[in-house]
């Protein structure tokens, strides 16, 4: 399943040439329809070099017109569209929130955690607000010592600042779920992801009552951890799956067959990347009584991250409290790598550049640990799960415990969001194509599995092509795939939100000489869009608004909040050449977000019976909307669910192709054409019951809004 092509060079070959009058105006013809960061370049082209250009619908650029179009595509995923899967396909209208999809029913941290993390910079609303909602339903459960949690099994009743596994609206399960819960410790390393995660959101938007609500359960939050806290070397000393990917950590077995606890690298390594935030949080806020107390803890974790590295540079799985490591290769006992903690690592900046490099070695020395492209949460087998501790087959290592099919090896996609963040980092863009490109082939199959099977291969996927969540012809949208298309945009500009700046480390791709992202960039309350001459990881020269900025570094774009206009245009030079690497890896063109030059897209099919009346009250609405102020939100929504609608009739009217590695056959198309449906609808049903909200409980401005609605709804009954 490892496809290859002739490797392609689509570079611009940069000649400074001086160009007479008549060679610049027959030039600027041929680029005319191309950016206007492209046109302002053309003085440096030879008038012979050959460009390729590609204008997305969310992209445009010069170059590498395949990893453009993975770019272009990418974003689709975060918008109603007819090409590939898209977040209403995980909204769930009776919560007004994501739901993890493909048939489960919940809100995951481990499974969101990836997704979520990587969109936060540009996702759009009526999704932002929806991401916040999804999270809450944790935050709303939070443990505080005497509410009751649990999913169908045992009633827990976590410490006081835990969050979990899985939520629900007035439901959480504060253990990992999956595995003998009776042997699990509370899901510390989830706990630190929901910090990590609750920051970025509160870093992007700067939100002053968001701070005022979130901080105090935050705080709560990073206290349960601290209670993990060995005070002889400053590591976290926990129990049998409060791992991320858990129940794959076994903690340490006892003489007598139990399992005690060790010091998990996930842990440190996230929680970290929470302190990081906290810290930046706690400046926003202004609250200097805490700010010490907080750097104070930063920095003892930093300093004792570097006892959980194997002898090569890369980061353990864990540590017995005797020392004994977990997760260093070539041991005869507990002899394999992990994936997570190091990809982690790396993505959050925890780790510095050298042991980034380090980890990244190790990986790329390492080809069992990437067989089919994806990162394995660790490889060779496990040896110290509590269910098969000490062996690698045998009982124990039936099913979904086998190696290469659950957490024991297996492939999931929120794990891969992170390591392509990881790629990005270090300069890897081959890597990134490689996984988005595999990613997209399964996307565009409407197979987003989670997680993959037989190690990322996924010929037979033990959770979906049998047993009880497989329905409607196999289609599958989960939520922890988004994680791999928003990896794909946020590492192109690396976003580092702190309490009074964003930094920017302009990560494009090689051969990607001129970028143009159309998407805006959130930070707080401006709105910032971003360019690129890319000729390297150095930068060259900053623009605002046309206005040259004070570059403080060639390592990073420095944007103090401050200084920055409402509406800033950035434009990024940079230099240093990034190092040639030809690609092998055939881009999956069909079908296409945007048509090949010379293809005309299908006139679009009629809406169904069922979405004709729901369409014509969104338009009449989107346009009496318009007008109304402090309803932007709302305007939003119903945008989203118009094109929804759209999306269906792009849909139906689509020549999908064969497929890739899930056959699309008539009776499958049938099928996305109804799922398209169907998530229109939803859309709609998710506005009217919002809507009902707003007339029952509302304030006087939402009450408005509802008998508008409702006035709507009956000038089109009557038509």
């Amino acid at each position: 399943m490892n496809e290859t092509n002739q490797p392609k060079a689509p570079f611009f070959m940069r000649v400074h040439l001086f160009l007479n009058a008549s060679v610049r105006l027959v030039a600027l013809m041929v680029v005319a329809q191309s950016p206007p960061l492209v046109a302002a370049e053309i003085s440096d082209l030879a008038p012979t070099t050959a460009v390729n250009h590609y204008d997305g619908k969310y992209c445009a650029g010069a170059g590498d017109v395949d990893f453009l179009r993975l770019i272009d595509e990418s974003y689709a995923f975060f918008h109603p569209n007819a090409v590939v899967p898209n977040l209403a396909m995980i909204y769930r209208p009776d919560w007004d929130t994501f739901v993890e999809g493909a048939g489960w029913q919940g809100w995951w941290i481990q499974n969101s955690y990836g997704f979520s993390y990587a969109a936060t910079p540009f996702l759009q609303e009526p999704w932002f607000s929806t991401l916040q909602r999804s999270w809450d339903l944790f935050w709303d459960n939070q443990g505080d010592g005497k509410r009751q949690g649990g999913w169908s099994g045992p009633v827990l009743v976590a410490p006081d600042g835990c969050l979990g596994d899985c939520a629900a609206p007035g439901k959480i399960m504060y253990k990992q779920g999956d595995g003998d819960v009776a042997r699990h410790d509370w899901f510390h390393e989830a706990t630190a992801a929901g910090i990590v995660m609750q920051a970025e959101i509160l870093l992007a938007n700067r939100d002053r009552a968001g701070l005022a609500y979130y901080l105090p359960k935050m705080k709560r939050a990073c206290d349960s951890i601290e209670r993990t806290r060995d005070p002889g070397n400053n590591l976290f000393l926990v129990g049998p799956a409060c791992n991320l990917l858990a129940p794959s950590y076994g903690g340490v077995r006892q003489p007598d067959g139990s399992f005690g606890k060790g010091y998990l690298a996930g842990l440190t390594i996230n929680y970290l990347a929470a302190l990081d935030r906290m810290v930046e949080i706690l400046r926003l806020a202004g609250d200097q009584d805490s700010l010490a107390e907080y750097e104070r803890r930063q920095r003892i974790t930093r300093q004792s991250l570097s006892l959980l590295l194997a002898p090569a540079g890369y980061f353990v799985k864990s540590m017995e409290p005797g020392g004994t490591k977990h997760g260093v290769l070539g041991q005869k006992q507990f002899g394999y790598l992990e994936g997570v903690a190091n990809a982690d690592a790396v993505a959050f900046r925890v780790a510095d550049d050298q042991t980034s490099e380090s980890i990244y070695r190790q990986i790329a020395a390492f080809p069992a640990i990437r067989p089919f492209d994806f990162l394995l949460t660790s490889a060779p087998c496990l040896d110290d799960t509590y269910w098969a501790w000490g062996r690698t087959s045998g009982p124990g290592l039936e099913g979904i415990q086998q190696f290469g099919d659950w957490v024991n090896g297996g492939v999931w996609a929120t794990v891969e969001g992170r390591a392509i963040l990881m790629y990005y980092r270090l300069g890897q863009f081959e890597d990134v194509r490689r996984s988005a490109t595999r990613a997209m082939k399964w996307a565009k199959d409407f197979r987003m599995d989670a997680p993959w099977s037989q190690r990322g291969e996924n010929t037979d996927n033990s959770w979906y092509d049998e047993g009880k969540w497989l329905y409607g012809n196999g289609i599958k949208v989960a939520a922890d795939n988004f994680a791999i298309p928003a990896a794909t945009v946020r590492g192109l500009f690396d976003y580092d939100y702190r309490w009074d700046r964003l930094i920017l480390r302009p990560r494009i791709p090689g051969s990607i000489t001129q970028f143009t992202q159309k998407e805006p960039v959130r930070f707080g309350a401006k709105t910032l869009r971003l360019t690129c001459r890319n000729g390297g990881p150095k930068v060259k020269s900053v623009e605002i608004n046309g206005r040259p900025s004070k570059t403080q570094s060639p390592e990073a774009v420095v944007l103090v909040y401050d200084e920055l206009p409402d509406q800033a245009s950035i434009q990024i030079t940079t230099e240093g050449r990034w190092p040639e690497a030809a690609s092998t890896v055939a881009y999956p063109t069909v079908p296409a977000l945007v048509p090949e030059k010379g293809q005309l897209a299908p006139p679009p099919a009629e809406l169904t019976e069922a979405l004709q009346k729901p369409f014509a009250v969104l338009t009449a609405l989107s346009k009496r909307l318009a007008a109304e102020a402090g309803a932007g939100y709302e305007r939003a929504f119903v945008s989203a669910t118009i094109e929804a609608c759209e999306a269906y009739r792009g849909r139906a009217a689509m020549v999908a192709g064969p497929g890739y590695y899930r056959p699309i056959k008539p009776q499958r198309a049938t099928a996305l054409n109804k799922f398209y449906e169907q998530v229109a609808l939803e859309m709609y049903s998710g506005l009217a019951r919002r809507m009902t909200v707003y007339a029952e409980k509302g304030d006087a401005r939402q009450k408005q809004l509802a008998a508008l609605f409702t006035e709507v709804q009956k000038q089109q009954e009557k038509k």
